[in-house]
């Protein structure tokens, strides 16, 4: 079961005991918890089967705090600023659940590759090695700039499943798979100091929802200033 549809049963089961509690003071029917639980329960089975969980997720953004936000915005910073150094395709960005919707994606948002195009190069044993250090580089690239803001990442759990998944497609041994996120890791890290400018403009850019072609002309434009 997935965790949304986990999320409103438990709404479900505390609003029934809420009512079940104050049913005495406010002479309530003893069938309106049941039919609050029923009502959730039952919109729990629509969101999961129907929606994926986006009802729940929507909802639940609605009292995202905005320091998780900031989190969120510098940690899909650090995917992005990453991709597009190391030449990962971006096909777009959302920084929210309803931004992700209207973009036709599931989930929490975040950004978007050509992930295919990358997977299917990687079949070539000659571009196999570099494009895979590249891909888990900006796998690991969210990561790295939670920590490098905050002092330690929150988010992330997605970015590693999504790194083993690309592991065990190739067929490396999982025995390295942790040394192999510590690589990448490292490597985000470095390139994020390399390109801390960049990095904050595009942070700034973000919040703004700037276009893809915006986003692109500030790192390039710090990359130019680097080299003159």
């Amino acid at each position: 079961m997935q965790q949304t549809a986990l999320n409103l049963i438990a709404i479900g089961v505390f609003l029934m005991t809420m009512t079940s509690l104050l049913g005495g003071i406010f002479q309530l029917s003893p069938f309106v918890p049941a039919g609050i639980t029923a009502a959730v329960m039952a919109f729990a089975t629509v969101d999961t089967f129907n929606w994926q969980g986006r009802g729940m997720t929507l909802f639940l953004d609605l009292f995202t705090p905005a320091e998780q936000r900031q989190r969120i915005l510098h940690h899909e910073a650090g995917h992005f600023l990453a991709g597009y150094l190391l030449s990962i395709p971006i096909t777009g960005y959302s920084l929210t659940p309803w931004e992700a919707i209207k973009q036709g994606q599931t989930g929490q948002g975040g950004v978007s590759f050509d992930l295919e195009s990358v997977e299917a190069s990687l079949k070539n044993p000659q571009q196999m090695n570099l494009l895979l250090e590249r891909l888990s580089t900006t796998l690991m690239a969210g990561i790295a700039a939670e920590t490098t803001i905050y002092g330690k990442a929150l988010g992330g759990a997605n970015d590693r499943d999504q790194l083993r998944q690309l592991l065990a497609k190739l067929g490396i041994s999982v025995a390295s798979y942790q040394q192999r996120e510590q690589w990448a890791l490292l490597q985000a890290k470095n390139l994020l100091d390399r390109h801390q400018d960049a990095f904050q403009n595009l942070v700034t850019a973000m919040a703004d929802r700037a276009p893809l072609e915006e986003c692109y002309r500030l790192i390039k434009q710090d990359s130019s200033e680097r080299s003159t």
